[in-house]
């Protein structure tokens, strides 16, 4: 009785061993210990008598386990052979973090959750990923503010030039799309943010200053992120003089401060210039109405010329002040970069506005010169009528007295 009970306990020993024995399958993960790492092959005890064999490039995945790896380390392989013409089991470390990596995206797409990724190169759609094989894309319209490719005219060379510098860039995104079957999956790095966006806007009130970094420059303005969210400066709101481009006033990823002036839904307005005093205010004070400026002529328009007076303040001469003689093309009498001077005729410094007159230089000493030519004709007419008043007179008074002669 005793006999049996020891055999009935070995057997049982024996089940429990062959429950725990693992038998290598093709496509399925594998644990097992590092034994030897040659020139170009790992081998691997998988235990149960089984060695597998880990080499070219299915040594190689994007974890870069292979450059850790040590005898005697434990390492997870994906099987690819059961047994090959040596008698090792095949197995692949790429396709292990391919299947690790895959888990991993499929998580994070279930649960809605961000991860980070790398792209490893760029088309004129968007930013493309493989990772292990697996294919990933960020369509343009997916990435976030910083890194969208505002440029003029949507010149699709300046977009892809501007894509090519986020390869090697790691990205927060959010898997958005995921084809099973394919194996391939969109990312959006603008969905990572939109929480964190949303959460911004609802607290951004107008009138607040927020540091933020240049994410485009376009010919009508300059774009600007901060705190996840993304507005506008205005070209006529970068500064307080004439903005000519607005390249000439920052670059991409440079750090600058503005201030909040309109909210409208998820467009925000933002201004450079009102964080710095208006010189205009200054400018009614130095400049009045009748003073003689000198300056230098620096943009001709079909209505006139602009002169520079200082670096934020430029006055214009309307094509009708620039002569007596009438002008209807003012590149004809002033060039650009001429050195000038011309008189204030008027200032509104709530408007912005200087004009100024160069036929009023001579306008005075014409005047005066019209008004003694007035003055000598009516003195001449002055002349002429007590000359006839005189005439009149004598003619009369002779007329009286041959009158008088006759009557005697």
């Amino acid at each position: 009785m005793k006999h049996k009970i020891v055999v009935s306990s070995i057997m049982e020993e024996l089940l429990k061993s062959a429950t725990d024995t693992v038998i290598p399958t093709p496509g399925a993960l594998i644990d097992g210990t590092v034994v030897s790492i040659l020139k170009n092959k790992v081998l691997v005890d998988l235990g149960s008598g089984y060695t597998g064999v880990i080499s070219g490039h299915e040594a190689h995945d994007s974890f870069g386990t292979l450059k850790s790896l040590q005898e005697g380390d434990s390492v997870t392989a994906f099987v690819l052979e059961d047994e090959n013409d040596d008698g090792l089991v095949v197995l692949s470390l790429r396709k292990a973090s391919q299947k690790k990596s895959w888990n991993k995206f499929v998580t994070a797409y279930e649960t809605n959750e961000s991860i980070t990724v790398i792209p490893s190169e760029a088309n004129k759609g968007g930013l493309l990923l493989n990772i292990d094989g697996i294919k990933g894309f960020i369509p343009v319209s997916q990435l976030a503010p910083l890194h969208y490719p505002r440029v003029d005219g949507a010149d699709s060379n300046q977009i892809l030039t501007r894509l090519q510098k986020l390869a090697g860039v790691p990205l927060r995104v959010k898997v958005i799309n995921l084809d099973r079957d394919g194996g391939k999956l969109i990312f959006s790095e603008k969905a990572a943010e939109e929480e964190k966006r949303g959460e911004a806007l609802d607290k951004l009130e107008v009138g607040e200053k927020a540091k933020g970094r240049i994410s485009g420059i376009v010919k009508f303005g300059i774009f600007v992120t901060f705190d996840g969210l993304e507005g506008l400066v205005h070209i006529s709101e970068i500064a307080w003089g004439h903005v000519k481009d607005p390249h000439d006033y920052g670059r991409l990823g440079d750090d600058v401060d503005v201030l909040i002036i309109g909210k409208e839904g998820d467009k925000i307005s933002l201004s450079m210039k009102r964080l710095v005093p208006d010189p205009w205010i200054e400018a009614s004070k130095r400049y009045a109405v009748g003073t003689v400026i000198e300056g230098d002529v620096n943009r001709i328009t079909p209505f006139g010329a602009f002169v520079k007076l200082d670096e934020e303040i430029n006055g214009l001469i309307h094509v009708s002040e620039i002569s007596e003689e009438e002008v209807t093309d003012a590149s004809t009498i002033l060039k650009v970069g001429e050195h000038i001077k011309a008189k204030i005729i008027s200032i509104d410094p709530e408007e912005h506005r200087v004009a100024l007159s160069i036929k009023a230089l001579t306008e005075k000493p014409a005047k005066k010169k019209k008004e003694k030519a007035e003055d000598s004709e009516d003195e001449s007419e002055e002349e002429g009528e007590d000359k006839a008043e005189k005439k009149e007179k004598k003619e009369k008074k002779a007329k009286k007295e041959d009158t008088e002669k006759e009557e005697e």
